[in-house]
């Protein structure tokens, strides 16, 4: 596979909860890829996924939320997963992290209940997105355009809906990460 990121590194946003597939997929692609890849949550200790309704595999946490700076990365992506946006979305410090990435115009990839946390911007008014059915509303009261597609891309934000998307999410993340910031 050409090494389209060689040159890039990302961040992977999440905690306690996330869904394993939404993590474990995209973080194969970006290091197939070529990307240098960070794991960042709440804090630096190992975190536990989601996998058929019950607690799945445990993985290693590279830098807690408060050591993790923005300046350090080319593109962020934000895992689904009910329990992990919704504690992230909760967090200053997640939310002031996620927020630049989206005042930068840097590539940022959230798939499911993902763009959950991206409400705390408030940078969402007009865009396109998709996302998992069930926060279709909370995005809609944000000002989004939702649509109900595989892969939505909008100036280098990349939504997608389910597990069952991840491929195509996984070939838009990145080339768009390849592309670098989208004013």
């Amino acid at each position: 596979m050409e090494k389209k990121l060689q040159d890039k590194r990302v961040a992977i946003l999440v905690t306690n909860g996330f869904e394993q597939s939404e993590f474990e997929k995209p973080l194969e692609a970006l290091r197939s890829a070529g990307a240098k890849v960070d794991v960042i949550s709440l804090k630096k200790e190992k975190i536990k996924a989601w996998k058929d309704k019950n607690w799945g595999a445990e993985f290693e946490v590279d830098l807690a939320i408060v050591d993790a700076k923005e300046n350090d990365y080319h593109a962020l992506v934000l895992p689904g997963g009910v329990m992990n946006p919704d504690q992230l979305r909760s967090d200053k410090g997640v939310v002031a992290f996620v927020n630049s990435f989206m005042q930068e115009g840097k590539p940022v990839a959230a798939i499911c209940h993902g763009p959950w946390t991206l409400i705390e911007t408030h940078k969402l008014k007009g865009r396109k997105m998709t996302s998992y059915k069930s926060i279709r509303t909370d995005l809609e009261n944000a000002g989004v355009e939702w649509v109900d597609e595989e892969v939505v891309v909008d100036n280098g934000l990349i939504t997608s809906r389910t597990p069952k998307d991840l491929d195509a999410f996984c070939k838009k993340m990145v080339e768009e990460i390849a592309e670098g910031v989208h004013y």
